[in-house]
């Protein structure tokens, strides 16, 4: 079987909250003027699908929130979403590659944040076979495309996958092609769901 894992709220605990506080800190600006004005709009999936660079990011993120921030005040809020890797999350990432599955990593990230995951969670590429990351590949979830590519690359049917993601429209985008989902509601999903004898 193919085992595919989003990263954010499934492998890592993260909080776009803790990002608009440190803006909020820095910029002088409320925190209820930033959380009213955050969007993961057009700039957000642009980034995300590698179309422009963190710093054309940062400066069109700013001036849609109205604050001023130098990029290393910017990349400091930016990097304080993650709070910690899911351990629970990693043993079964493990576990279902030493009974020979085949588990791998797809995220909707950017370069910014590979700045910081990879080298304060290594366990997370230590555990997945390959990572397919949104910047790299020019598209994001819930693009049907990126499940069709991560599939092609795998070697596996839609049948012989399952795909695990906190995000309800990408589980259904991907359900809509034949890959088998679960909906990551919290820490406790994964867990639940190979509980006894479920990893087979």
């Amino acid at each position: 079987m193919l085992y595919i894992f989003d990263m954010g709220n499934v492998l890592i605990d993260i909080d776009f909250k803790r990002v608009l506080g440190v803006w909020s800190n820095l910029s002088g600006a409320p925190l209820a003027h930033l959380i009213e004005r955050f969007t993961l709009g057009e700039v957000f999936q642009k980034h995300e699908r590698g179309e422009i660079s963190d710093q054309q990011f940062a400066e069109q993120l700013c001036h849609e929130m109205g604050i001023a921030l130098s990029f290393e005040q910017f990349s400091a809020g930016w990097q304080s979403i993650f709070i910690g890797v899911r351990p629970e999350a990693i043993a079964i990432m493990k576990t279902l590659r030493e009974q020979g599955h085949r588990v791998v990593v797809l995220s909707n990230t950017n370069r910014l944040h590979l700045e910081h995951w990879p080298v304060h969670y290594p366990e997370i590429e230590q555990n997945a076979d390959a990572l397919y990351l949104s910047q790299d590949l020019g598209m994001r979830k819930p693009d049907p495309a990126i499940f069709k590519y991560v599939l092609e690359k795998e070697g596996f049917t839609p049948q012989e996958a399952v795909f695990f993601d906190d995000v309800a429209e990408n589980v259904n985008a991907a359900s809509a092609l034949g890959i088998q989902v679960i909906l990551v509601t919290d820490s406790q999903t994964l867990p639940r769901h190979f509980s006894g004898d479920q990893i087979t």
